[in-house]
């Protein structure tokens, strides 16, 4: 086994934290994982990994290869993909990170065409509503909703995503219906935190084409797309969301627009990735297939 394999056995031990869920995920021996990692702990002199019976944890000689062994598998990959003919097979692992709203109801049910028209590509998707390190984790690319922060990822625009407000009608039969912002703060909102960084989105609405912004009473928090929404539907309060996460509700009457002359910003989309000398085919094949998927839902 070379020294790059190696490598690759133990960003997938330190992935898993479990030598066995990693021997199971590579498809080798329990033992051949192993094996691999003390030999490439003798090679450096030093120890990477805590064991114990119940988990695996990074020693600090491990957490300061981690990254330099991300960027050296990652280098070995982009080398070996310069050198296969533009037309061939894709092959491998390809580490995807998403909004899991998105995941869940878009890119989950049309994800068999992809890996039929790719049949060498395994994908590993992650889906949350907090912005994960794409770099640290060792994930090849993400989708991302929102204004970015700045950072050192490669951002490639996709469009923007129409948002509404909506209510559920027994919210609305309680406490009436809002016709003008003017309203709100005689009105509740499910509010939303950031689960990265917890704080609470105001409420938004343009008006004359200006941006407002306005901090709603409420009764009940949430940090997760799922339980917003059904929170909404259970009535506890209004809810800013993009239309195509409610569109089989509002059809079937479980949820119903509100204030539609006054909406939120749309929310731009971008599909970012670490910066690459040159970027994976498998990235670039998924990033097409992705802004296909996604075009229906989005603006310019």
């Amino acid at each position: 086994m070379d020294r790059v394999d190696q490598l690759r056995i133990f960003l997938r031990v330190a992935q898993c934290g479990s030598f066995t869920l990693a021997a199971d995920q590579l498809a080798l021996p329990r033992a051949s994982v192993s094996t691999a990692v003390q030999q490439l702990e003798g090679r450096l002199g030093v120890r990477l990994l805590h064991r114990t019976t119940r988990r695996v944890s990074l020693t600090p000689d491990g957490e300061a290869l981690l990254e330099r062994a991300r960027a050296v598998v990652a280098d070995v990959d982009e080398l070996e993909q310069q050198f296969r003919p533009a037309g061939g097979a894709l092959a491998g692992r390809l580490r995807v990170d998403l909004p899991s709203r998105v995941a869940r109801r878009l890119v989950a049910p049309a994800l068999p065409a992809f890996l039929e028209r790719h049949p060498g590509i395994e994908v590993e998707l992650g889906s949350s509503d907090r912005a994960v390190d794409l770099v640290h984790e060792g994930i090849d690319c993400a989708l991302r909703v929102g204004t970015l922060a700045a950072s050192s990822l490669v951002a490639r625009p996709l469009g923007t995503i129409r948002l509404i407000n909506c209510a559920s009608p027994a919210y609305l039969a309680r406490h009436g219906t809002p016709r003008t912002p003017l309203d709100l703060p005689r009105h509740l909102a499910v509010n939303y935190a950031s689960p990265t960084s917890g704080r609470i989105a105001p409420w938004e609405w343009q008006e004359d084409g200006a941006p407002q912004a306005l901090a709603m009473s409420g009764r009940v928090v949430a940090n997760n797309a799922e339980t917003y929404i059904a929170c909404c539907l259970a009535g506890l309060g209004l809810i800013q969301i993009p239309a195509f996460d409610v569109r089989e509700h509002l059809a079937a009457g479980e949820l119903v627009e509100v204030l539609p002359y006054w909406p939120a910003p749309p929310m731009p989309v971008h599909f970012v990735y670490p910066h690459r000398r040159h970027l994976s085919r498998r990235v670039q094949a998924f990033s097409v297939w992705l802004a296909g998927l996604l075009q229906p839902q989005l603006a310019a």
